[in-house]
């Protein structure tokens, strides 16, 4: 399973990462919310485990926009809001498993064992374009085309993304390069041939918008599968 623990308490996440990591999955960890666009090999995600009170985007925000962009994944919200009304929000913003702080490195781990096994891939009937993560293509109206590893991590990242916009910065921290005028060149060409991708297997509407002087937006409803 590829996993990233949400969790801006340094010490549990450090442990929490490490605990998933001896039992065979590849973890990554993130101190917040904002962070997720900047950290390279989060391709694909099948689960995320996101503590609630978190600097900046809260943890149901969270939760809520990465349903909602990839209606397959595993969402275990792990926090000390123990309250039934908590937990009853909880499960409406997207969690497959509610658990409370204190919780057991074992317990989170039969959580884990368990949605792993009812995880059931989904694309919401709004969503006329889906990207495969492990196939890496992109699917559209009109047929599919395939995607660089690099260019599914973009959309990918613009998908999970708010607004599902991000600024040119963090699409170039995708790849670790510096921010400079080299870099800003190469994501352009990047872009445009992600533009003629969408042309190909989809209605001729603009796909990704660019935000003179920010960045870029995708302006499509588009599922992530990690299928």
């Amino acid at each position: 399973m590829n996993i990233v623990v949400v969790e801006d308490h340094d010490a549990l996440r450090e442990v929490t990462v490490e605990a998933l990591s001896q039992r065979g999955h590849n973890v990554r960890g993130v101190d917040c919310a904002e962070a997720l666009p900047d950290e390279p090999g989060l391709l694909p995600i099948d689960l995320m485990v996101i503590d609630l009170n978190l600097p900046g985007e809260d943890g149901l925000s969270l939760a809520t926009r990465i349903r909602a962009a990839q209606p397959d994944i595993g969402i275990i919200m792990v926090t000390a809001r123990g309250q039934v009304r908590d937990r009853v929000v909880g499960y409406e913003k997207g969690a497959d498993i509610y658990l409370t702080k204190p919780t057991s490195t074992d317990e989170l781990i039969a959580a884990i064992r368990a949605l792993t096994r009812r995880i059931k891939p989904e694309v919401p009937e709004a969503c006329s374009h889906t990207i495969r993560l492990a196939a890496l293509t992109l699917q559209g109206p009109h047929g599919s085309v395939n995607l660089s590893s690099h260019e599914a991590a973009l959309l990918a990242a613009l998908v999970r993304a708010k607004d599902q916009q991000l600024e040119t910065w963090q699409l170039i921290a995708l790849t670790d390069k510096v921010v400079n005028a080299a870099s800003k060149k190469a994501l352009e060409v990047q872009i445009t041939r992600l533009r003629k991708k969408f042309l190909h297997v989809g209605p001729p509407e603009p796909a990704l918008k660019s935000i003179r002087g920010q960045g870029y937006k995708l302006c499509l409803p588009v599922a992530l599968s990690t299928h």
